[in-house]
């Protein structure tokens, strides 16, 4: 076994080599150099295209997927032999994606084989950009009182209602979204259908955030005609697939948006803007901040890389991904505050000159950071959870 693994690791080693672009063996420089594939996808590098194109071919961007819907079909050793390797020549991920992430493990589960054919090898390929029909306006924490309705005509259902925070919707090629098929009942009532959303009735307008950007919109659906093969799962039963989607979710907002450091690592901005001495930040109150929030994210890492090795060994993430979101999101808000006060009144740009893009970016991300404790589920609604599921707490009358 372990030379089986050996001649693998040097397999994948002279593979990276031979197909990762220089370029892509760095952090991304901004959120724009992120790669979202997609049918309008844009490319701030030629090589990042080249990048998603090897690894999609390889099945590496889903490297457990099954090989027969164009996964890398790669053991939990294998899978940790490339991750390793990628780390090792820093290789930035070369696909960020709502269908790798969230919806690809649901389809895997409950997705019948011709969806699973369909839009699984486009996921890893990164062809189609997926987004989220879940929020409404009078359904966000209470998702299960959602009202979007699809009612079948034939072979049709025709879907009606309002989505909010749709993540990307305005970039978005098919939506995972979530209806009501039944209103005589609240759970059972609800469905999870698939749609392209060029489909005639589908309008996104995105919502501008206080931080300046715009990566959530509102999503109205009129009159709009979804095949009925496109329903996954059984009628009614989409909110059994809803709840494992958001364990997913949470997951991986956990690991992937709240673990990545700034453009500058805090302990170097800490020495910019209160000096160093003997290669120590100088001001100690300062340095025991930094300290402290070194010590709690390397806590987190081992936290994630624990659940890694239970998801490898068949363990889904289960409710207790509701813990890695809520101390993910209280982490990030507390980064970015400590950076803002590291930054002083150079925290306080919007733009112009006497600003560097380290500051400006920390200020926006400063207060994008604000959301975090909403999206993916409300803290209130994930303490919830760990206390029933988690804890195995009832709740007091």
């Amino acid at each position: 076994m372990a030379e089986n693994i050996d001649a693998f690791r040097k397999e994948v080693s002279d593979w990276l080599e031979a197909n990762c672009p220089a370029s892509m063996r760095q952090p991304p420089s901004s959120e724009d150099d992120a790669v979202w594939g997609g049918r309008n996808a844009k490319y701030s590098n030629p090589d990042a295209k080249k990048w998603l194109d090897a690894m999609g071919s390889k099945g590496w961007t889903a490297p457990t997927w099954p090989k027969e819907y164009g996964g890398g079909g790669l053991s939990k050793e294998e899978n940790k032999v490339l991750q390793e390797e990628l780390r090792k020549i820093k290789a930035r991920s070369p696909l960020s994606s709502f269908g790798l992430w969230m919806l690809g493990p649901v389809l895997l589960e409950f997705a019948n084989e011709e969806q699973k054919k369909t839009h699984l090898p486009k996921i890893i390929r990164g062809e189609i950009r997926w987004c989220q029909g879940y929020s409404e306006p009078g359904a966000g924490s209470d998702l299960a009182g959602l009202q979007t309705r699809a009612v079948l005509d034939g072979d049709h259902y025709v879907i009606n209602g309002q989505k909010v925070w749709t993540s990307y919707a305005n970039h978005a090629d098919w939506i995972f979204c979530l209806v009501r098929t039944d209103t005589s009942v609240k759970h059972e009532g609800i469905s999870f259908i698939l749609f392209d959303m060029e489909t005639e009735g589908v309008k996104t307008s995105p919502i501008k955030l206080i931080s300046g950007n715009s990566p959530f919109c509102e999503t109205f659906f009129d009159n709009v005609r979804v095949p009925k093969e496109n329903l996954v799962g059984r009628v009614n039963g989409g909110w059994e697939i809803a709840k494992r989607l958001l364990q997913h979710e949470r997951s991986n907002i956990s690991a992937g948006g709240f673990t990545g450091s700034s453009s500058m690592p805090m302990q170097d901005v800490a020495k910019t803007f209160f000096g160093e001495s003997d290669g120590r930040v100088a001001d100690a109150v300062m340095r025991e901040r930094v300290a402290a929030h070194r010590m709690d994210s390397h806590a987190f890492q081992l936290m994630l890389k624990r659940s890694a090795e239970q998801a490898k060994a068949g363990m889904g993430p289960g409710a207790f991904s509701s813990v890695f979101k809520v101390f993910g999101a209280e982490l990030n808000k507390k980064k970015y505050d400590l950076l803002m006060d590291l930054l002083g009144t150079q925290g306080l740009g919007w733009e112009g000159d006497g600003f560097n893009d380290h500051e400006l970016g920390t200020t926006r991300q400063w207060l994008r950071s604000k959301a975090n404790s909403i999206e993916g589920g409300t803290t209130e609604i994930n303490l919830n959870v760990v206390s029933k599921r988690v804890l195995g707490l009832m709740d007091h009358q």
